[in-house]
């Protein structure tokens, strides 16, 4: 159903799986878990796994904390786009890639829920993109300090507003990681 032309493929797009991003984050290792189960569907079914790593002054560019983590290996042939702003869009070469690929529907995980994952389920939205939020497969870590609610809250409002997201021509929708279909989620 999406709007752009020619572009029925999917693809799973996993942001910010990076060792400093997920370190102290809510139920880490079920989400990179539910992510892997994601990333072994996607390539037993040859759905395209884009990686996004962001880069910032805190967060520098080939450094340690800066790799996505262990458990996860992105494949030789897996595009890997660097980000420095919170939407994968943002001043990256994510929509060339997707566009090659023919790829209008995303499936998406990662971190952090209420940072880069909000920006970038946004950001492709409104570029036409349909949109799954894999409800189990995102996280973040506890920013009630600065008076967000705490993770669990943050994550499964998300999940609640994604669910009901709409715009003419453009599907949103959540699903849990054992529920994901690549050939017709979204």
């Amino acid at each position: 159903m999406t709007t752009l032309q020619n572009r029925q493929k999917t693809a799973l797009l996993v942001v910010d799986a990076q060792i400093a991003v997920v370190e102290r984050a809510h139920q880490r290792d079920a989400v990179v878990a539910n992510v892997l189960t994601l990333v072994e569907k996607a390539r037993r079914e040859r759905i395209p796994v884009v990686w996004v790593q962001h880069s910032d002054e805190r967060l520098r560019s080939g450094s340690d904390g800066w790799r996505i983590v262990p458990e996860l290996t992105p494949g030789n042939a897996e595009v890997l786009v660097e980000k420095h702003y919170g939407d994968s869009f943002e001043a990256t070469i994510l929509e060339t890639v997707l566009s090659g690929l023919g790829v209008g529907r995303l499936v998406v995980a990662g971190a952090q829920t209420d940072a880069c994952i909000r920006s970038t389920i946004h950001g492709a939205f409104v570029r036409g993109y349909d949109v799954t939020l894999v409800s189990d497969a995102h996280t973040t870590d506890d920013r009630t300090a600065w008076g967000a609610p705490p993770p669990g809250q943050v994550i499964a409002h998300t999940n609640l507003y994604w669910t009901y997201e709409a715009a003419p021509g453009r599907k949103a929708n959540t699903v849990e990681t054992l529920n994901v279909d690549f050939a017709t989620t979204a």
